[in-house]
């Protein structure tokens, strides 16, 4: 089956026994043919230094460099499994 819309998108989830911190975790979102799962990538971001439209860590501070290099790599890793079977169901 060939996919008709493929899309990634990286952002932060609140999760539903919220404690007093302000870190939530870094969620990815793959999408294929409008069916989506949510992975966690098992990173904390804190949502005030975070962008929503890029899906990164804004800034050159050395924690955001780290994790927007983290963020390529998974990127790059789904993209080579996409590559290696184009045909592979995703649900």
């Amino acid at each position: 089956m060939l996919e008709k819309s493929f899309g990634l998108v990286f952002f932060l989830k609140k999760p539903k026994n919220q404690r007093e911190s302000n870190l939530r975790p870094v969620y990815l979102r793959i999408t294929i043919n409008g069916i989506f799962r949510d992975i966690s990538i098992k990173r904390d971001w804190n949502p005030a230094h975070w962008n929503t439209h890029l899906g990164r860590a804004p800034g050159n501070s050395e924690k955001a460099k780290e994790l927007n290099s983290y963020l390529e790599v998974i990127t790059t890793k789904v993209y080579q499994a996409k590559k290696k079977q184009p045909d592979r169901k995703f649900y």
